[in-house]
């Protein structure tokens, strides 16, 4: 069933897109150039099986690991697999479609979140950040304290002056801030907090923070 999936992800591969995917700073190694809408319906026909998502992310082709966060099942995940995966991963795409579309919706996801954030390698800890973004946006019933108990774990990531990481402390900042006005208003204490740190990815990250925090747009659709 591999070869199958990986023959018709080979038949839609562009080496432009691929060329172009390294300009945006995406690991070009292994990687095909198939654009993401096309792994998408590429998913939605298969469904969800976790068998295949295990021989997807095995392959260790870029656009394949994708597809294997796409078709895996949340409830079958354990926390080892998280630790397998996330240990692999080396391009902020693949980082971000696994976490948005599988592991944010696993048992573990907060927990993870927490963890990961304070882990030093780049991929693992945009990853804990990544999933706090996510589940501000998907995880619809949670309460507000869970956000809130991202907040020093965003305070301390923004000191991470890596690319990857402070683009991730930021959009994790933005979007527990745009959940709720009180989650709003408690997003741009810390970015006023953040933005006092003597740090260059600190004072970006607060500024572009608040930036969309405080944005008129923004805050008439909180208070509605």
């Amino acid at each position: 069933m591999l070869e199958k999936y990986l023959k018709q992800l080979k038949s839609l591969a562009d080496p432009e897109a691929a060329a172009g995917m390294a300009r945006f700073g995406i690991n070009p190694d292994n990687t095909l150039g198939v654009y993401i809408p096309a792994i998408r319906k590429m998913a939605k026909e298969i469904g969800k099986n976790h068998a295949l998502a295990q021989e997807l992310w095995s392959s260790g082709i870029h656009e394949a690991r994708i597809l294997a966060g796409m078709v895996d099942d949340p409830k079958e995940v354990t926390g080892e697999q998280m630790e397998r995966w996330v240990a692999e991963i080396d391009s902020w795409d693949v980082c971000d479609q696994v976490c948005s579309n599988l592991f944010d919706k696993t048992h573990f996801a907060y927990q993870k979140a927490h963890e990961w954030s304070g882990r030093e390698e780049e991929f693992v800890r945009r990853a804990g950040f990544v999933l706090m973004a996510s589940l501000s946006v998907h995880d619809k019933k949670a309460g507000d304290e869970k956000f809130l108990e991202f907040l020093p774990l965003i305070k301390r990531g923004a000191l991470d002056e890596r690319n990857f990481v402070k683009k991730a402390v930021n959009w994790a900042l933005r979007q527990i801030g745009k959940r709720n006005l009180d989650l709003n208003r408690a997003a741009i204490l810390t970015a006023n907090d953040i933005q006092k740190i003597d740090s260059k990815a600190a004072k970006w990250i607060a500024s572009d923070a608040l930036r969309e925090l405080t944005d008129e747009k923004i805050q008439k659709r909180l208070r509605k």
